[in-house]
């Protein structure tokens, strides 16, 4: 069974800087990472199809396949570093009330790939996306 997890992508104005964020705290092969307290317990359903959705600005705007999940100990507390693929996949924006770390994501609640439902939207820039999400007509 597929499952996902949505996060904030908190301090993030757009796609864009979170892939210039992401190279700055990317693993040793490159990928980048998402660091967070409590490793996710199906495991084993997210690495093999899951992704991990961000919200951004209030919307969840894109999503990155869940690669590997990484659990150490920093300072002496737990962690887990989900390791991320580098090509991020835009989403129709979904307005998302805030939350504190992350949370699962049925595939049945996840928005669909930009193109996959409305082709005239994944043509649309990215502003006039989010303005017509904000609005309520998308």
């Amino acid at each position: 069974m597929t499952i996902h997890i949505i996060k904030l992508a908190v301090g993030i104005d757009d796609v864009e800087h979170l892939a210039k964020v992401q190279k700055t705290y990317a693993l040793a092969n490159g990928n980048p990472r998402c660091r967070t307290r409590n490793a996710p317990k199906q495991a084993e359903e997210l690495i093999e199809t899951g992704s991990l959705y961000w919200v951004i600005g209030g919307y969840i705007m894109v999503r990155q396949k869940v690669l590997k999940l990484h659990t150490r100990k920093r300072d002496g507390k737990p962690e887990c570093l989900i390791e991320l693929d580098p090509k991020h996949v835009l989403v129709e924006p979904t307005h998302r009330r805030a939350f504190q770390g992350w949370r699962y994501l049925k595939p049945a609640d996840a928005p669909l790939d930009l193109g996959q439902g409305n082709a005239a939207l994944a043509e649309m820039p990215p502003k006039l996306r989010l303005e017509l999400a904000e609005l309520g007509l998308l």
